[in-house]
């Protein structure tokens, strides 16, 4: 089957591929920022000008002493040393600085294509729904920073979830617009029902998990209970269900958190596989074929850096490429999800 794409879509379709890149290196950028706690370095948000990093002994002293008056360095580093905070600062202003390069790569090219009419009226509206997710991913981003400059200087692991899950949805959407403008990946009479509803399932689980991931990182649940399949000598820990109420063990409680995110894992990589004896059943196109066999191989991927990570208590460079599994493994599922679609006539 040839698959291709109109001339007059191919810029627009590499312009959404593009911002698909650069949220995929924002997402890893924002996950060094966590995992070195650089995320409440930069206590003030300027649109414009924090775009100039300081330039000058006298403007980095200027900035080093606004970080402390915060309760980051009054309570957890007041050790630092002028270049100790540069070495924080550099991955938070790199992870603001590439979101603001992200909305000019955005905007700008979508002015240009809404002007030269190169937009139909379902793009616009899909490109007007992306640029909101983009300013909601930057709003979200500083009231999650703002949440740290408060008594408790962690910010909130709700709102970094919230943070999190934005970036990911914008990516899976802009990649769905995307893939809308390649022709004939699949033709009509190949939609399979029961494998369309069980890759959106996969997708809604998958997002849950992405939630308990962001929990886990936020709470830094993950530097406990290293062992597994245990957590440490039980199938579940005493500690999961230490908080009254209940409930609360599993929002706000490190070991519940963790509780869910294990064996949630376990959850995803079993429907992936029932995916998949699901699809043996039926006559798959080439490309529906392919689309699965990329979202098995990255499951199980993904499930084993899930372990490592965990086992050698999240070192910096596993914790960033256990977040590109799940980047990588979102992106497959919208892609088997696109390939499985209920196609209008």
């Amino acid at each position: 089957m040839n698959i291709s794409i109109q001339n007059q879509n191919k810029s627009i379709f590499y312009w959404l591929i593009s911002g698909c890149l650069l949220i995929f290196l924002m997402v890893i950028i924002g996950g060094i920022t966590r995992l070195t706690n650089s995320g409440l370095s930069m206590v003030e948000w300027k649109l414009i000008m924090g775009i100039i990093p300081p330039l000058n002994e006298a403007q980095w002293l200027e900035i080093f002493d606004k970080y402390k008056q915060f309760p980051e360095y009054q309570i957890v580093n007041t050790h630092f040393t002028l270049d100790e905070f540069k070495s924080i600062f550099f991955w938070e202003y790199l992870h603001r600085l590439l979101g603001r390069i992200i909305g000019l790569v955005f905007i700008i090219p979508f002015i240009y294509f809404l002007l030269k009419k190169r937009l139909s009226k379902k793009m616009i509206i899909q490109c007007v729904i992306l640029l909101g997710m983009g300013a909601l991913q930057g709003f979200f981003g500083w009231w999650m920073v703002e949440s740290g400059l408060n008594k408790d200087p962690d910010v909130s692991h709700f709102r970094l979830a919230i943070h999190l899950v934005t970036a990911f949805l914008t990516f899976a959407y802009t990649f769905w617009v995307a893939l809308g403008l390649v022709e004939n990946i699949t033709p009509k009479h190949t939609y399979f029902p029961s494998l369309s509803k069980s890759m959106n399932v996969l997708l809604i689980i998958l997002i849950i998990q992405i939630v308990y991931g962001a929990f886990v990182a936020g709470l830094n649940a993950g530097f406990i209970m290293n062992t597994w399949p245990k957590m440490e000598n039980q199938w579940i820990n005493d500690a999961v269900f230490a908080i009254s109420p209940v409930w609360k063990n599993f929002t706000e409680g490190l070991a519940g958190v963790q509780f869910i995110h294990r064996y949630l894992a376990i959850i995803v990589v079993g429907l992936v596989v029932f995916i998949w004896f699901q699809a043996a059943k039926n006559e798959l196109t080439n490309i529906q074929l392919l689309s699965l066999k990329i979202v098995l191989t990255i499951v199980f991927m993904q499930f084993l850096l899930g372990v490592f990570t965990l086992v050698y208590a999240v070192p910096v460079w596993l914790g960033v490429v256990h977040q590109i599994g799940a980047f990588l493994l979102l992106a497959a599922t919208v892609f088997g999800m696109f390939v499985f679609r209920r196609q209008s006539i």
